[in-house]
């Protein structure tokens, strides 16, 4: 499964966070080491497609409420498959060549 750098961001802050819930607004640290900054506007609209298309890959739960017209993601929460994606990312630990007897 392809993702994003951004994506990935997502999934590593909600593996690492205390109850695996992340609010949005902290994802805006993503940017804050990245030399070409977007505009206020492009950087929420960034993240909202973002965490929508992790939502459509069963990755994440978004948190928030419908209008009529729109969804507003407050929070997002890691799934069970996200977690396993996420725990892929940060990395496996190497296997020690024992032999057992």
């Amino acid at each position: 499964m392809k993702l994003s750098t951004l994506q990935k961001y997502i999934l590593k802050q909600c593996v690492q966070a205390k109850d695996k819930v992340i609010s949005k607004a902290n994802l805006e640290r993503f940017y804050t080491n990245s030399k070409a900054k977007p505009k206020p506007k492009d950087l929420v609209n960034t993240i909202t497609k973002s965490v929508e298309r992790l939502i459509k890959k069963e990755l994440v739960i978004g948190y928030g409420w419908k209008t009529p017209h729109k969804w507003f993601i407050r929070q997002v929460k890691l799934t069970p498959k996200g977690a396993k994606i996420a725990r892929r990312l940060l990395g496996v630990q190497q296997k020690l060549p024992l032999k057992n007897k």
